[in-house]
């Protein structure tokens, strides 16, 4: 295996532990389904959270670990919730955390761990032809 694969996993084994310690249990890990993928997925009594993890053993600039989830990224990881709430008909509160992990390169200490709760929420899409084309309009009522 690949060392950025070593690290990714230490860094989602560090993630899961954490969460455990928020009290927070762990459903799945590195679930998948087709070309889909989520690090982890944890739960409490109300919500279910789809957490991506971003391990790091060097800075780029001032871009942290939790930084390198893009927008595209994003939207992956809100097909993949979407399938796994669908597939086991779960029917709570959904939450997206990043956890940031930033680790010393030869020792591979935590230097730094941050765990951005509600870090996005998933894009509202409107359905094309409705028919308000856009606009909401009172219209009186006919009796």
């Amino acid at each position: 295996m690949a060392l950025h694969n070593d690290i990714g996993k230490f860094g989602e084994d560090i993630a899961a532990n954490f969460l455990e310690q928020k009290r927070l249990k762990i459903r799945e890990r590195n679930w998948r389904l087709g070309h889909l993928e989520m690090d982890i997925i944890a739960e409490d009594k109300h919500t279910i959270v789809f957490a991506e993890v971003k391990t790091r053993t060097t800075l780029f600039g001032d871009k942290t670990p939790a930084a390198y989830v893009d927008e595209a990224k994003k939207r992956h990881i809100v097909a993949a919730a979407n399938a796994y709430v669908k597939h086991h008909r779960i029917e709570k509160a959904v939450r997206f955390d990043i956890i940031g992990i930033l680790l010393h390169p030869e020792t591979h200490e935590v230097l730094e761990l941050s765990h951005y709760e509600n870090a996005f929420l998933p894009p509202v899409r409107t359905v094309g032809g409705n028919p308000f084309g856009g606009k909401w309009e009172k219209k009186p009522r006919r009796w």
